[in-house]
């Protein structure tokens, strides 16, 4: 017996990286697995493309979810795209896309499936927010105040719907060894030195793993976490809260 048998997760971005990490923790924990994603060709769970930054997609993809499973019982909002530079370095069409892939996203989706979630016996939504909402690293200002609205509304969220039984939790991953990062490095020019930095800005010394960041969307997400909501765990090496003395 897992402790998510009989409940239905949707996990967006699910096709790869952590969305694939926690789409595989909970099937294998007992849910059955929605993805959603742009390119859901190879996935192993029942899937549907979707584009979070398109309502009538989203609203398709919910439909076609209930449909399957006849209910939804776990969100996990993972879908997103990254941004690089200081504040000068995005235009304002840069912006608006991130801002209505990693934010308005999370709202199209958690708001779509709200009426099945409010049905749920163990309502829970996770929200996947970054080191980056807690702790200033450079060359990321329009990334940051993405994720930074992320765990924010967050709370909001949670307070808004306690009283409904649904909970919403954050994850905060710090820089995690996923396709993204590694096609980021693979343009640097020492992709070496560059992978060697991002890992010692960690305190513990390296990439946090796809799986270590599942297992945290997990514990949020799961009916024996009921009195977990409103909160965030950081997954990050430490990086949010150590202040080591240099080795």
């Amino acid at each position: 017996m897992g402790e998510f048998d009989g409940l239905v997760a949707i996990v967006t971005g699910g096709a790869s990286g952590i969305g694939a990490a926690v789409a595989r923790r909970l099937n294998n924990s007992g849910a059955s697995v929605a993805v959603l994603d742009l390119n859901v060709a190879g996935v192993e769970h029942f899937a549907v493309t979707t584009n979070v930054a398109e309502d009538e997609s989203v609203k398709t993809a919910i439909a076609a979810v209930v449909a399957r499973f006849k209910r939804i019982d776990i969100v996990v909002n993972n879908a997103g795209i990254g941004a690089q530079g200081d504040l000068s370095a995005n235009s304002d069409d840069e912006w608006h896309r991130v801002w209505d892939v990693n934010v308005v996203g999370i709202v199209r989706v958690t708001r779509a499936a709200l009426p099945y979630l409010r049905e749920s016996p163990s309502a829970s939504v996770v929200n996947l927010s970054s080191v980056v909402a807690t702790a200033g690293v450079p060359q990321r200002v329009l990334y940051t105040a993405a994720k930074g609205a992320v765990f924010a509304m967050t709370r909001a969220m949670a307070a808004d719907h306690l009283r409904e039984g649904i909970r919403f939790n954050a994850v905060n991953p710090g820089t995690a060894d996923t396709p993204w990062i590694n096609g980021l490095l693979s343009k640097a020019d020492d992709p070496a030195a560059e992978r060697a930095a991002l890992a010692a800005r960690q305190p513990h010394g390296r990439l946090v793993s796809p799986d270590e960041i599942a297992g945290a969307v997990a514990y949020l997400a799961s009916p024996l976490s009921g009195s977990t909501t409103g909160t965030s765990i950081a997954v990050d090496g430490g990086m949010q809260e150590l202040r080591l003395r240099p080795s």
